[in-house]
């Protein structure tokens, strides 16, 4: 495919698995606590997504939505895709979404020790958390509360709620899901040695620890169709601790990345949000691991981190660090991104005032109704 070199990079089409996209922006994934109590995704929930398409966005990674009833759901009003209604509610997004010409793919996530909501969290092992519940989220507050440890039925019952959910993406014409093994969640706090004490065979070594994610991928590659696209977000800090790194550093790397393309992983999708990119996407000696996992594996890789900044952005793409951008919180500002970036326009400043109101769509749609109004 021809470039055009007065093109920004990340203006530039590209190919995930079989998904031909506009450019390299990717809508981050958000939890933004906007689904009815009982996790049905809503018209006003299609009309946000579709802002992101309309506004040039090549593809959407949805927000993690909960793959079973049980012990998985994070946070009051998240949305769930284990359900007929919730099913047919994302429907209604995906709809609003590829009629507006972007691509968009759901990520499935299980909150383990870290749910704001469920009466009794469940974890790898019985180690509390550390740090305090996010603020505006769940019905629950303070510090973590000490899961109970999964058995090796319920484990399996967990990768079968993530196949079946992928399953019922697919039946709701999601182009793909990413499964959420980072920032820990409980595919992460399986990955992590402090919170997961199991032996073999999913505790101990590296290859173990990230053998329940690596399960999930091939059985979903083995449910569903082959276009349909599955890939998974890892990430080093913890939503609990935001300064964490891999221990093992290039060394754990290289397993984890490994694993998870060997299980059939379309992407590697690399969060690095509350230090930005240059801190995260790498190890403590400083080596880039987005570039490296590109590398090792011959995967697309996506990078994440404050990569909202056009020269940074640029540099990233065309120096080889990474194929695709995760824009998060400035995606919020600027749903029309791309569009600003075509028009060599600089994007509006991300403000924590958007939240002003709480964390919620509504909420964002308040704060946006005053500032227009002034």
């Amino acid at each position: 495919m021809t470039q055009h070199t007065d093109i920004h990079p990340a203006l530039q089409p590209g190919t995930l698995q079989n998904l031909e996209l506009a450019n390299r922006y990717i809508l981050a994934p958000m939890s933004r606590a906007s689904a009815t109590a009982d996790g049905i995704p809503t018209a006003e929930m299609a009309r946000y997504y579709a802002r992101f398409a309309q506004g040039g966005f090549g593809l959407l990674i949805a927000e993690g939505a909960y793959p079973d009833t049980d012990s998985a759901q994070a946070y009051a009003n998240q949305p769930g895709l284990c359900t007929d209604a919730q099913q047919e509610g994302w429907m209604h997004v995906v709809k609003a979404v590829h009629e507006r010409g972007s691509k968009i793919i759901l990520q499935l996530i299980h909150a383990g020790a870290v749910s704001q909501i469920v009466e009794i969290p469940r974890g790898p092992s019985a180690v509390r958390p550390e740090g305090e519940m996010l603020q505006m989220y769940g019905t629950k507050q303070g510090p973590y509360e000490t899961p109970v440890e999964l058995s090796d039925d319920t484990i399996t019952e967990i990768k079968a709620g993530f196949v079946q959910a992928a399953k019922r993406a697919e039946e709701a014409g999601f182009d793909g899901v990413e499964i959420h093994c980072a920032n820990g969640y409980l595919l992460d706090q399986f990955l992590t040695p402090e919170t997961n004490l199991h032996a073999a065979p999913y505790g101990g070594s590296v290859d173990n620890r990230i053998r329940l994610t690596c399960e999930i991928l091939s059985e979903i590659r083995s449910v569903c169709g082959e276009d349909f696209v599955a890939g998974v977000r890892l990430s080093q800090a913890k939503a609990t601790d935001p300064d964490y790194f891999w221990a093992g550093g290039l060394e754990d790397a290289a397993l984890i990345f490994s694993a998870v393309a060997k299980a059939g992983a379309s992407f590697i999708h690399l969060a690095s949000e509350r230090h930005g990119y240059a801190y995260h996407s790498s190890t403590r000696e400083g080596v880039r691991l987005t570039r490296f996992a590109r590398e090792l594996t011959g995967l697309p890789v996506i990078a994440n981190g404050g990569l909202e900044a056009s020269d940074l952005a640029s540099d990233v793409l065309s120096k080889g660090g990474a194929d695709f951008l995760a824009i998060g919180k400035s995606a919020m500002m600027n749903p029309d991104l791309p569009t600003l970036v075509a028009k060599q326009q600089p994007p509006r400043q991300f403000t924590f005032e958007m939240f002003s109101y709480g964390v919620s769509v509504a909420s964002q749609l308040k704060w946006e109704a005053e500032q227009s109004a002034k």
